[in-house]
């Protein structure tokens, strides 16, 4: 079974700073890309950024050039930078592992992380 297992989300300011870290266990023979979504209350869970094991990376148009996903495949961990913060961003995000396969003939799976609470005041 894979895991993730997301840190540092937290209190922000707007202008402000914070790092989202999320890290795949278990099995994993390969992953194709991770991302992150985020729900904030009363929407629906939508797209943040996402990053191909090939360094590929889509951004949501409203955290272009605010925020930067970045991934350790070694690691099999995503990482989100988010700057310029803005009390919009408030949100549960959640660490997704697309197309992932723990051993070279398995089938690809999908798994979500647990997610973590951004709460950004102004």
């Amino acid at each position: 079974q894979v895991q993730l297992v997301e840190s540092g989300g937290g209190l922000g300011q707007a202008g402000g700073s914070l790092t989202l870290s999320c890290a795949a266990s278990g099995r994993i023979f390969s992953i194709n890309a991770m991302g992150w979504y985020r729900q904030a209350p009363g929407k629906q869970r939508e797209l943040v950024a996402t990053i191909t094991s090939r360094d590929v990376t889509n951004y949501a148009d409203s955290v272009k050039g605010r925020f930067t996903i970045s991934r350790d495949n070694a690691k099999n961990t995503v990482y989100l930078q988010m700057n310029s913060l803005k009390p919009e961003d408030t949100a549960v995000y959640y660490c997704n592992a697309q197309r992932v396969r723990i051993y070279y003939y398995s089938t690809y799976s999908d798994y979500w992380g647990q997610g973590t609470q951004v709460t950004v005041s102004s």
